[in-house]
């Protein structure tokens, strides 16, 4: 099968194009013949080094996939030959997905709803389950509440509006002026282009999903009102302190996203009600995914970008 193979740390030209053997299920695993593979930040930031999550290359990157079962191990009865599945793979450890075959855990994994295409499916698993932990998981967002969401059009942020509008919320996000039509569409109530606004103008939130971090993270944590939260995604550095939380009287979580078939689960039954769906901006091949890399770098990418074997 092909593979994207890294053998040194560095720009996207380290990613190789490589064959190797198709590796076999066991216990508890199914093999996915791979429709689609997401790309996140995160592979860019491991790939360069700046990010050490898998140690030393060699090593292959990724940890969305989409795409059919092909095999099943010892052991497995929820997944037959010939699902469509999704999921996020192994994540903290190495999920394998740059590849036309992968290994997934079962709890891994979920059936891939009608309501997106194998593409849209490969693009919601990491991004998904980061604003779901987020907004569901850490900051328990009910109805009624405002909800500031920064980076609104990238490839969290589109689905965290859709998420926090599914939970009752009332939207504030941040993106540019041009994607504010497609903030609307998502649902979003107060769209603010943060190159011709302080986002600290906004009235003062209940919750923050905070995608930015550095200096952003303090004046983030400004716009939450007493008894709040401000939920940093970008743990190297929120931009916050213990003292700051302290005088401002709010709460502040870290989140560090984790495979979770259950948490996939819900992502997938509001795609199904039709209530979540995933813009995909690009899609590449498996063989141009140093462009992909480059795409992602250049910060151009509006919601999600996905490679195809």
């Amino acid at each position: 099968m092909r593979v994207i193979i890294q053998r040194a740390l560095g720009g996207p030209g380290v990613l190789e194009l490589a064959e190797v053997e198709r590796p076999e299920p066991g216990f508890g695993q199914v093999l996915i013949a791979t429709g689609a593979i997401g790309v996140n930040p995160v592979d860019v930031h491991v790939r360069s080094g700046a990010l050490p999550l898998l140690g030393e290359p060699p090593f292959t990157l990724g940890w969305d996939v989409a795409g059919v079962v092909e095999a099943v191990g010892p052991g497995v009865s929820a997944f037959s030959e010939g699902d469509e599945v999704l999921g996020l793979l192994a994540m903290p450890g190495a999920g394998n997905t740059y590849a036309e075959y992968v290994l997934a855990s079962v709890n891994e994994i979920v059936a891939r709803p009608t309501g997106l295409s194998v593409e849209q499916a490969a693009g919601l698993p990491m991004a998904g389950l980061t604003a779901w932990q987020g907004l569901v998981g850490l900051a328990r967002v009910e109805p009624g509440q405002r909800v500031l969401v920064h980076r609104a059009a990238g490839g969290v942020g589109h689905l965290a509006v859709q998420i926090a509008k599914a939970r009752g919320a009332h939207v504030v996000a941040t993106a540019s002026a041009g994607r504010h039509e497609l903030l609307r569409r998502l649902g979003v109530d107060e769209p603010v282009d943060y190159r011709a606004r302080d986002f600290t103008e906004v009235e003062p939130v209940d919750v923050v999903l905070d995608l930015v971090g550095g200096s952003d993270g303090d004046r983030s944590a400004r716009v939450v009102r007493p008894g709040g939260v401000l939920v940093s995604a970008y743990p190297q550095d929120t931009g916050v302190t213990p003292e700051l939380v302290a005088g401002l009287g709010i709460r502040h979580a870290v989140l560090v996203v984790h495979s979770s078939a259950p948490d996939l689960a819900r992502l997938t039954s509001l795609a199904g009600e039709g209530r979540l769906t995933v813009h995909v901006d690009q899609v590449w091949s498996l063989a141009e995914v140093a462009k992909a890399h480059e795409a992602v770098e250049g910060g151009a990418v509006t919601g999600k970008l996905v490679l195809v074997p």
